[in-house]
């Protein structure tokens, strides 16, 4: 009888070590996953399936779906100077700069 509790214990205590490593190794998986995804990189402007247009005069913008166009009022960022995610480069020139309603690049008026 002796023999069948030692093995037991000897078992529950294996059982007990795999369980913590199996859940030590789980948190670090999720851990990388969540460094790789979404939360490592910068806010996107525009959800999926949308891009984002200017609002010509100002330095506002909206989403639009793909496969519509801008809504009156608002134009296209020029293709090589679209912003796409929140700080980035282009993000951050278009707070100083907008589209007149020539076309033209020019520096936003001062609020």
């Amino acid at each position: 009888m002796r023999s069948n509790m030692g093995a037991r214990t000897a078992s529950s205590s294996t059982r007990r070590r795999c369980l913590r490593r199996t859940v030590s190794i789980l948190a670090l998986a999720s851990a990388a996953a969540l460094s790789i995804t979404g939360c490592s990189q910068q806010d996107a402007i525009c959800g999926g399936g949308e891009y984002p247009a200017l609002n010509v005069g100002s330095t506002g913008r909206t989403c639009v779906s793909n496969g519509n166009e801008p809504p009156k009022g608002y134009t296209r960022y020029p293709k090589s100077k679209v912003p796409e995610n929140v700080g980035d480069k282009w993000d951050t020139y278009w707070q100083s700069h907008t589209i007149d309603k020539d076309g033209k690049i020019v520096n936003a008026p001062k609020s």
